[in-house]
């Protein structure tokens, strides 16, 4: 990971039941146990031996505590195989060997935190701009390079298991859209052969198997970066199943300000897991608390990325995207979102504790500054003071109150099961379609006409107790519609409504927070008032208590 350089009334529908199956509804993926909220702490053990210190309310703690108390139910510890030069000296960034990972995996252990293995197949950083074979693999042939990817991986899981450490997740290769072990492995830049990837990802995961005794499992995870990438996902993916890989888990890399639009990441998240028919894990994203540096040597978060990401630097700001991508994990149909990993929540900016040393800086032929790029997107304050941000670690997961939320009940059609129709003449009527392609699911709904029209789509949800409600949806909208909006109304106080922001291409969610129902009730819908070839689309309808 080395990003820093870088629609008359209408009664058409049954009646509304708050969970109905068969309607369509997404179920939240709320079993115990199963929704991983996690971080990499892989720079735990340098930032502490380098004097680093944590603190929950001026209380000193071990860091991994301070994180499992307040929700954090897994770690992400990536692994190298030889990171130091030929006098000894370390290459940095973690200096994450063997001994240093097991010692963090006890740790995690202890604290009763799953573990994720993260295997780089590197002496240091490997990412799509480099995946560099270790020093003592470079001259083996493919054959050889085979059996020494399985024995290396048979004898880590042997050595972690015998030390009570064993991982629950084991990543096999990093961000590897560009394939790993370079060039026996490669892909894209014009290689589109995945036969030898196939084979060293095999092979890795079988001496992974190997290592196994009767009753004990793992799971395997495949990973990319560019998390919002359909397109990279797909191909990359189709590729690995024609070589018949055995995994479990899609791996994805995830900032707002390198990666695409939430949008997309929610698009590409149901989209791939649907096709593969497997779980989806954010394994790495992060952002800022603060627009501030730690260590006075430069951010890879900054003015920019704000900008672009979309929320404030400000523990405020990093609160409300951890939130947000947390309900995105948890609307992934199925239940096959599986979690969150925040890329080093520990990497506090103390003297020292940068992302590689001098031997690491020449190994891998880097003129960077030696710094720490991360100090403002940690989940402690630049003094170990934990952020509030770890409250969102134990939010439930949100029970959606709208009945066949993201339109899949019936297919095409132009009354869907569970809504309302409501139009000001009949053309407006025709408007107001079920149609493919939706952002969950297959389906979506659409207001669209060759004419002007005026036209809701609608639902009555009763039986609700007293509180305040949020309302949200994904959208597409061409624009230039009179009006256009989501809204709620007819729930004890005045009607409130957003404005659908136009956005064609890429799917937008909006929401409408702070309902406050009295009575028992609502009414969600969404309204156009639009001109001839003015179109939207809406899909997954959100209600949800606070």
């Amino acid at each position: 990971m080395s990003k820093w350089w870088k629609g008359r009334m209408l009664a058409c529908v049954c009646a509304v039941a708050l969970v109905a199956p068969g309607l369509g509804f997404v179920p939240e993926a709320d079993a115990a146990g199963s929704f991983l909220m996690g971080g990499d702490v892989s720079m735990l053990h340098e930032v502490e031996e380098r004097g680093g210190e944590f603190y929950d309310q001026g209380v000193k703690k071990d860091a991994l505590e301070i994180l499992s108390d307040h929700g954090m139910n897994a770690v992400r510890l990536r692994l190298w195989v030889d990171p130091y030069d030929a006098a000894g000296n370390p290459y940095g960034g973690g200096t994450n060997d063997l001994a240093t990972t097991i010692s963090l995996a006890q740790r995690a252990k202890a604290q009763g935190m799953d573990v994720l293995l993260n295997f780089h197949f590197s002496d240091f950083w490997a990412d799509p701009g480099k995946q560099n074979k270790p020093k003592a693999w470079q001259s083996l042939s493919h054959s050889q390079l085979l059996t020494t990817v399985y024995n290396y991986t048979s004898n880590v899981i042997t050595e972690m298991k015998a030390a009570g450490a064993l991982p629950d997740i084991v990543q096999v290769g990093n961000e590897a859209s560009s394939g790993i072990l370079w060039d026996d492995g490669k892909v894209g830049g014009g290689i589109d052969d995945f036969t030898q990837l196939g084979d060293l990802l095999t092979s890795a995961i079988n001496g992974i198997h190997a290592a196994l005794g009767p009753g004990e499992d793992v799971e395997i995870a495949l990973h990319l970066d560019h998390g919002g990438d359909n397109n990279l996902y797909t191909w990359w993916f189709d590729k690995i199943e024609a070589e018949g890989v055995d995994y479990d888990i899609i791996g994805l890399t995830y900032y707002p300000f390198w990666h695409g639009t939430m949008g997309e990441l929610a698009y590409n998240l149901n989209a791939i897991s649907s096709r593969y028919n497997k779980d989806v894990m954010i394994v790495e994203t992060s952002y800022g608390f603060t627009l501030d540096d730690g260590d006075g040597l430069g951010n890879s978060f900054y003015t920019t990325e704000e900008s672009i990401g979309g929320y404030p630097a400000s523990v405020a700001g990093q609160t409300a995207y951890l939130r947000d991508l947390k309900e995105i994990l948890q609307d992934v149909p199925n239940n096959h979102g599986r979690g969150i990993f925040w890329w080093e929540p520990t990497w506090l900016p103390v003297e020292g504790a940068h992302w590689g040393s001098e031997a690491g800086k020449l190994y891998n032929n880097d003129t960077g500054l030696l710094s720490n790029p991360w100090d403002n997107q940690t989940l402690f304050d630049f003094d170990g003071n934990l952020l509030s941000t770890v409250s969102v670690f134990t939010e439930g997961s949100t029970l959606n109150l709208v009945s066949n939320p993201s339109f899949e009940a019936d297919g095409w059609t132009q009354t869907p099961t569970s809504w309302n129709l409501w139009a000001v003449d009949d053309a407006s009527y025709d408007a107001i379609k079920v149609e493919e392609n939706g952002i969950t699911g297959g389906y979506k709904l659409t207001h669209w006409s060759d004419v002007e029209y005026e036209a809701s789509t609608y639902q009555n949800i009763t039986g609700l107790s007293s509180g305040t409600y949020t309302l949200s949806a994904w959208v597409l909208n061409s624009g230039g519609q009179n009006t256009l909006q989501l809204y709620a109304k007819n729930f004890g106080g005045a009607e409130l409504s957003v404005d659908l922001p136009t956005s064609p291409e890429k799917w937008v969610k909006v929401k409408i927070e702070n309902i406050i129902v009295t009575n028992g009730e609502i009414e969600i819908g969404v309204y156009s008032d639009a001109q001839a070839e003015n179109w939207m689309n809406l899909d997954h309808v959100k209600l949800y208590k606070n």
